[in-house]
């Protein structure tokens, strides 16, 4: 049965942006704060078009647009349904994970597996800009989203900062935050490249999937405002309920 929702006037006219903008963001607020259920069946497209006022091209542009991003789904003959939405990182700003997904309103929890220095290898050293074998700290966490396991994170940084991060409570706190705030180190910029991988026995344990399940694995480079590298990590990130999102113009 499908929920009826209103859509008011002032409120419509009040959002800022193009027509199918409105109803594109109207729809996925309610989605993803659980007006429409996963698998519930959404007002058909008549239906929007009264309700809205608008065209029929207008309304199925917005749709598109959120069947694109993965919040609806469309069924021949029975109409569009709303999917289970996937959380999802902007890679159009700098920001660590807990920082973006908190601005969002989801609870964030880090899980220390382990707390290491040691000797930097010919990889680690050559992205950090240090020498072959001298100290590093290497931080192994598992970021957790709303109590759901989401990514594997391995994390490498010079001695003279691990020795300070040690001392943090890296379980509820982002490590930028606590560089650029308590330490004073602003950041720059980031390198970062993703690809597609099947997961080992380790990572699919801990992130509580299946053996060679398809994941993400994101290589980022961070360097400080004077372009001097500061951390480089691996992130080993769920596909079936997490997404990394960037707009690109032209």
């Amino acid at each position: 049965m499908i929920k009826p929702v209103t859509f008011t006037p002032d409120s419509f006219q009040s959002t800022p942006g193009s027509l199918y903008a409105r109803i594109r963001d109207e729809l996925r607020t309610m989605i993803v704060n659980g007006t429409y259920q996963p698998h519930q069946r959404l007002p058909s497209e008549t239906d929007l078009i009264k309700s809205y006022g608008v065209s029929r091209i207008t309304v199925r542009q917005a749709l598109g647009e959120l069947e694109k991003e993965g919040l609806l789904f469309k069924v021949a003959g029975k109409g569009m349904f709303a999917s289970k939405p996937k959380s999802f990182q902007s890679l159009t700003r700098l920001q660590g994970f807990a920082e973006a997904m908190s601005q969002q309103g989801h609870e964030i929890y880090n899980r220390v597996i382990s707390f290491n220095f040691l000797p930097a290898s010919k990889d680690i050293a050559l992205r950090l800009g240090v020498l072959e074998g001298s100290l590093v700290t290497e931080i192994r966490r598992v970021r957790h989203l709303n109590r759901e396991p989401i990514s594997f994170d391995i994390f490498y940084v010079n001695s003279s900062v691990g020795e300070r991060l040690v001392k943090e409570d890296l379980a509820s706190r982002d490590i930028f935050l606590i560089q650029e705030n308590d330490y004073g180190i602003p950041l720059g910029f980031a390198d970062l490249a993703i690809d597609a991988i099947l997961t080992n026995a380790e990572t699919a344990e801990l992130l509580q999937i299946a053996e060679a399940s398809p994941i993400l694995r994101v290589e980022r480079l961070t360097y400080t405002k004077d372009d001097t590298p500061l951390n480089f990590e691996y992130l080993y990130c769920r596909a079936d309920n997490f997404q990394f999102r960037l707009r690109i113009t032209r």
